[in-house]
């Protein structure tokens, strides 16, 4: 199989789960759609030399979480909107019936949220995330529990929880 062949199939095959893992980082389709879009374009200039040596997946995976990293880093803080995005369908992102628990964790500042969804979505080791991330396993583990413990209590607090527990 030849390189172009093998990437559009590639591309063709992990499209939705990107688009899935892009929205836990980022909190938004569009972003998520952008972030994928970055990586496949990098992913492409380097498939040859992936393809041979490393896990394609991986390298888009951890070239994502570099990226977003990248833009919080740059930016420092999150533009806040009166009117929130529109929100179109796509069977990628999760239905409306769980957007509790991604909206709550949408809600949590840029580290704690990548720590979580590399820790709980990608089932990456403390370690794994310290490299992914560029920072310690101690910091890892701080923001977990940090991102965590805001998770409880947001979703302890919220009406819907209240009325399930009933």
């Amino acid at each position: 199989m030849d390189d172009e062949a093998g990437f559009d199939n590639f591309v063709a095959e992990q499209t939705d789960a990107l688009l899935r893992y892009g929205y836990v980082l980022t909190g938004n389709r569009h972003d998520a759609a952008d972030l994928v879009q970055e990586a496949l374009v990098r992913l492409c200039g380097a498939w040859a030399r992936v393809r041979r040596k490393d896990s394609p997946h991986s390298y888009v995976r951890t070239t994502m979480a570099r990226l977003h990293i990248s833009v919080w880093r740059r930016r420092r803080r999150e533009h806040l909107t009166e009117e929130p995005p529109d929100r179109g369908h796509h069977e990628a992102f999760p239905p409306d019936e769980d957007q509790g628990l991604w909206e709550e964790l949408a809600a949590l500042p840029r580290r704690q949220r990548a720590v979580l969804v590399l820790r709980y979505y990608e089932q990456l080791s403390d370690a794994e995330i310290a490299k992914v991330l560029g920072i310690s396993s101690g910091t890892v583990r701080s923001q977990a529990f940090r991102g965590l413990d805001k998770l409880r209590s947001s979703l302890s607090s919220s009406p819907a929880f209240d009325r399930s527990m009933r």
